[in-house]
């Protein structure tokens, strides 16, 4: 199978270009190979590459920047999905993407599934939004994985936020009120790959896949936490030394941390609906973040 993938220097994008190899050949571009804000450019590529499975791992991910590069947030997670669904769905391929739990304003009481109303609160959430409304219009084969709080040993995301900060402050103040599941990139990326090997191991799976499998679902770990349970956790995985000192966390409200870019309380995705069609049972959340700190020098 010939594989296109964008996003190859991303957090998922990097995982995903160590597993997609097992499943064929892979092209994976990045930032420096294109320009997903120039959309002549992007579908050029594409179609040199002719790709039958294009897997989409980048996006612009400045949350709080995002309010000010509205248009550049937009290009990149709305037009530049559009272009790909578009030029994939000339080619009679299939297309993975990923969009997040920001698509939700937060407020419901349990986890969101993906027949809930969505209501971004920000630009980043508007803009993803978009590409995934763009991808269900193209009419392209395609499966759209909503994911959150990732997180990994590379790159820029909450856990090595908090370990920097933990050698350079004694004590630090996290928000307690926003609750979801943080998630490792590369569970994402093995469960995602796992799911494409079902999909394209028959023919019938094939057939599945531009039928009734085509469509939005839930990837995330399992369990619930607040980002001041992540950054306790994180410093309890990180203990044993490893650290000058173990600073003090100290709970706070999201009002009293303000940031340009609204955040939902409530980030919880239901897994239900994958772990119904293609059997991926979610792993716990601590269990995830444990492994990935393990790893670190």
């Amino acid at each position: 199978m010939n594989i296109l993938l964008t996003g190859a220097q991303g957090q998922v994008g990097w995982e995903l270009a160590r597993l997609l190899p097992a499943l064929g050949t892979v092209t994976a571009l990045g930032r420096a190979q294109v320009d997903l804000a120039d959309a002549a450019k992007l579908r050029a590529a594409i179609l040199q590459v002719r790709p039958q499975l294009l897997v989409n791992a980048a996006a612009y991910t400045a949350v709080d920047q995002a309010q000010v590069e509205t248009d550049l947030a937009m290009k990149i997670n709305g037009d530049a999905v559009r272009v790909m669904a578009q030029t994939m769905s000339e080619l009679g391929g299939v297309m993975l993407h990923y969009s997040t739990d920001y698509v939700f304003d937060g407020r419901a009481g349990r986890p969101y599934t993906e027949g809930d109303a969505v209501g971004p609160l920000n630009q980043y959430g508007v803009s993803k939004l978009a590409g995934e409304q763009a991808l269900k219009a193209s009419g392209v084969a395609h499966l759209n994985f909503r994911t959150s709080w990732i997180y990994g040993n590379r790159g820029r995301n909450f856990l090595l936020t908090i370990l920097r900060l933990a050698r350079e402050q004694p004590e630090l103040r996290i928000v307690s009120d926003q609750m979801g599941s943080p998630t490792w990139c590369r569970y994402v990326a093995r469960a995602s790959c796992e799911i494409l090997r079902r999909c394209f191991t028959t023919s019938a799976a094939q057939e599945r896949l531009r039928g009734e499998w085509s469509g939005t679902y839930h990837l995330s770990a399992h369990g619930v936490t607040s980002w001041h349970g992540f950054a306790e956790e994180i410093l309890r995985a990180r203990n044993g030394g490893r650290l000058p000192q173990t600073p003090k966390v100290i709970a706070i409200r999201t009002a009293e941390y303000p940031v340009p870019a609204a955040r939902p309380l409530n980030s919880l995705l239901d897994n239900g609906k994958l772990q119904r069609t293609f059997a991926i049972q979610p792993v716990p959340w601590d269990e995830l973040l444990h492994q990935c700190v393990a790893e670190m020098p």
